[in-house]
């Protein structure tokens, strides 16, 4: 198969006390998100739609939260390494589209920088990198500002002569 297509979803608990990254790009906000790594949902969905393209399991499959060596990890660096397995299998990205869901804070001032963030760790053109952001209209964990979530869905082709 020449080309593949993969989706990525990933949720994190907004808390006070972290920084907020999202899309490699740290934005302020009073509120930040948890996890084991810097909980860039927005990178950790993208590597997650990269797997899945070529079913090579997911982010904790290859970056487990148990393992302490990716405790705060800045998740450019998981996507470098996500980046670099699906080189390692013959494919390369042809583009992403992103969605992120979030209340507040409004993400438009910070999507520029987060595609030129993306493209450069991944070495591809800005123009190949789509954000998008919707607010759940303050309906459920997202909408009460407890939480965030993204979607990604990556195009993979295979390199000619593999």
């Amino acid at each position: 198969m020449s080309y593949r297509i993969g989706s990525g979803v990933d949720f994190h608990q907004m808390i006070e006390g972290r920084e907020l990254w999202i899309g490699g790009v740290n934005i302020p906000h009073h509120k930040g998100a948890l996890g084991h790594s810097d909980a860039d949902v927005l990178l950790h969905a993208i590597c997650d739609a990269m797997l899945g393209a070529l079913s090579l399991g997911d982010i904790g499959t290859h970056f487990p939260d148990t393992d302490n060596a990716y405790k705060n990890i800045d998740s450019k660096i998981l996507l470098k390494k996500t980046a670099d397995i699906i080189s390692e299998q013959g494919y390369y990205i042809v583009n992403i589209d992103t969605t992120l869901c979030l209340e507040s804070p409004k993400i438009k001032p910070y999507t520029d920088k987060m595609r030129e963030t993306i493209a450069e760790v991944l070495d591809i053109s800005t123009s190949d990198v789509s954000i998008k952001a919707t607010t759940t209209e303050k309906m459920g964990f997202v909408g009460r500002e407890e939480g965030l979530m993204a979607y990604a869905t990556v195009l993979l082709k295979k390199i000619e002569g593999d």
